[in-house]
């Protein structure tokens, strides 16, 4: 594959490649060229900061995740397309972008000290009521991201969360409006129902309209196209027996873990940070007066909730819960491990500002015994080199794949099965065949075109596959005499709702004309509320669509619905509750109404600020 692409670079191709960018060189000369080549990395600018192809990515991964966490393993996302998933990505990473500028710039600000406090108390990262470094770095390799990077994300969402709340906490509504509201909420109405049964026996269906209908929706009657795949799967679990474990590792192993293990201590603190509303010498001399109020006997959980603007521990009266060494910044660890229990430190200044310490706990390290961590131990550096191998081994796949004209050499070289599907749609089918990535790439031009493996696909955390098209079934027309009955059904059923609709409406006409009563079997109801479950919902959302009746006379309306059937409706009567609202309905519908006003109090200043902003896609 690699010499075919060299071959032809030698070729017409490159003449012509020669010959374009000397033509784009004479409309738009050198600058657009470089501008250009500038944003190869990137799918947008806002306001002049940039998003970049791999942040698109990696947000269009996410949002697959989610929809298949939302939908189930066998949902189809076939039935949206790619360019439309990769746009809703972009635009929300724009929106985002917009909405973190808007808080920057209206200055919402979120201390490390903030993230610190969320990341020790997160349960996520937590074991046994602690938190775990091996358990935060796992966790975050799950997620895709590193650890300055999963900071950083922490950062944006806590500052989009204080612009929204900024916003959607500060709307509000008055009582009237919230009476008027409640009013429309708990309406009822009496009304009665005509249903107009379509009479699918008066409906008649030439072959000649089957056969029209057939030649104007051609391709509404294709096979589906199918193709059957054979590929290799390179999975975690197949290289446990490839990996031994010597007896020096395991003493080694055990040694290091020995010497890693520390006491934990239980720290609060109160911050006084210093920033452009506060200097230095300001903060410090708060944290030396907070200082002699607890020599005085002031509580340092009180003071913690009213001085601290570490907002995350404050709450918790400055707890940080236990950690061990390695998780705080060396003053404020060194300061930490200095106490006795109980005892407060003197002012300590880290990059966030002047702490004053405590310790509330210790918990001793517990060492085990070699026999007793034996077995974790084999089962730990199992793990480690079969990671290790597994890297590699996908390296390895990346290559032989991308060079191999099959799969037999990647297969062979690595020690790996060819295996074979069964063929199937592009809505899938069992197993692996349901996985989206798979139903992607077996569907691509590059496997079905060019008849080359696929990229790597990772169905999980702990399989790669490799696939290559088998066999391709392009779709073929279903003949005319395997479709008449179910196009004769669609036809009848067509021409019963338009027989249906045209007697309804004539009625309905004669209703509205008279005024009168048809003697027909009509369905009363009586105080029917917006939420009664006796009622179809199409029926009751027309209902209360309707303008109210003047006295003693109906309001009608129809309607077609689904299934073919035309309903006549008539009001008689709209009943609205004189009752005053108890203080806790009050209290109800005004929360209600006010976060609704919220919610679009929002969405006008995201609209604004995307209406406002300089955003160019690449």
């Amino acid at each position: 594959m690699l010499q075919n692409i060299r071959d032809r670079s030698t070729g017409w191709i490159s003449k012509a490649i020669i010959g374009l960018i000397a033509v784009l060189l004479s409309f738009t000369g050198f600058e657009a060229i470089i501008r250009s080549a500038s944003n190869s990395n990137n799918a947008a600018k806002v306001n002049g900061e940039e998003i970049t192809l791999p942040e698109l990515a990696q947000a269009k991964n996410l949002q697959n995740r989610r929809l298949t966490q939302q939908f189930g393993q066998d949902f189809d996302t076939s039935l949206f397309d790619d360019k439309l998933l990769t746009e809703m990505a972009l635009k929300n990473l724009i929106s985002r972008k917009l909405l973190l500028q808007g808080a920057q710039n209206s200055g919402f600000a979120a201390s490390q000290a903030s993230i610190d406090a969320f990341l020790l108390n997160a349960p996520e990262f937590q074991e046994n009521g602690q938190f775990s470094a091996a358990r935060y770095d796992q966790m975050l390799a799950q997620m895709g991201y590193g650890r300055l990077q999963f900071r950083q994300m922490l950062e944006q969402d806590m500052l989009l969360e204080q612009l929204q709340l900024g916003i959607t906490a500060s709307a509000f509504v008055t009582d009237k409006g919230v009476k008027a509201f409640a009013q429309l909420e708990s309406q009822t109405r009496d009304f009665a129902t005509l249903e107009l049964q379509p009479d699918f026996g008066q409906i008649s269906v030439t072959d000649e309209e089957v056969a029209d209908f057939y030649q104007a929706n051609l391709l509404s009657f294709m096979t589906p196209e199918k193709v059957a795949i054979e590929y290799v799967e390179l999975s975690k679990n197949q290289l446990a027996d490839r990996v031994e474990v010597s007896d020096e590792e395991l003493q080694e192993s055990y040694q290091q873990a020995v010497a890693n293990l520390s006491e934990q201590r239980r720290a609060a603190h109160i911050l006084f940070e210093v920033s452009a509303e506060q200097d230095e010498l300001q903060a410090l001399e708060k944290a030396k007066e907070a200082a002699q109020r607890l020599a005085q006997g002031e509580s340092f959980a009180v003071l913690a909730k009213e001085l601290s603007a570490d907002i995350g521990s404050a709450e918790q009266g400055g707890d940080l819960g236990f950690a061990g060494l390695g998780i705080y910044e060396s003053p404020f660890e060194e300061a930490l491990f200095a106490l006795s229990t109980d005892e407060v430190s003197e002012p300590v200044r880290t990059e966030y500002g002047w702490h004053l310490i405590k310790l509330t706990g210790v918990q001793a390290a517990d060492a085990l015994t070699f026999a007793e961590m034996k077995e974790g131990l084999l089962r730990d550096l199992r793990m480690d080199k079969v990671e290790q191998l597994f890297v590699e081994l996908v390296q390895d796949l990346e290559n032989l794949a991308y060079e191999a004209a099959d799969l037999q050499q990647p297969a062979q070289e690595l020690g790996l099965e060819i295996k074979h599907s069964s063929a199937f749609t592009r809505e899938g089918g069992e197993g692996i065949l349901a996985n989206r990535s798979v139903i992607e790439a077996a569907f691509s031009p590059l496997v079905l075109e060019e008849g080359a493996n696929s990229l790597l696909l990772e169905l999980d955390d702990e399989t790669i596959i490799v696939l290559r098209a088998k066999e391709h079934f392009k779709p073929e027309q279903i003949e005319l005499a395997e479709v008449a009955a179910s196009i004769k059904d669609v036809l009848t059923m067509q021409k019963a709702k338009e027989y249906t609709q045209e007697q309804g409406e004539a009625l309905l006409a004669d209703l509205r004309a008279t005024k009168e009563s048809v003697q027909q079997d009509w369905t009363s109801f009586e105080a029917v509320s917006r939420m009664h479950e006796d009622v179809e919902p199409q029926i009751l959302q027309e209902v209360f669509r309707m303008p109210k009746p003047d006295k003693d006379t109906a309001t009608y309306a129809g309607f077609s619905m689904q299934d073919g059937r035309y309903v006549i409706v008539r009001l008689t009567g709209v009943n609205t509750p004189d009752n005053a609202l108890t203080a806790e309905e009050l209290k109800s519908y005004k929360e209600v109404l006010a976060s609704r006003q919220g919610q679009a109090d929002f969405a006008a200043m995201t609209q604004q600020l995307e209406q406002e902003a300089k955003i160019e896609r690449f």
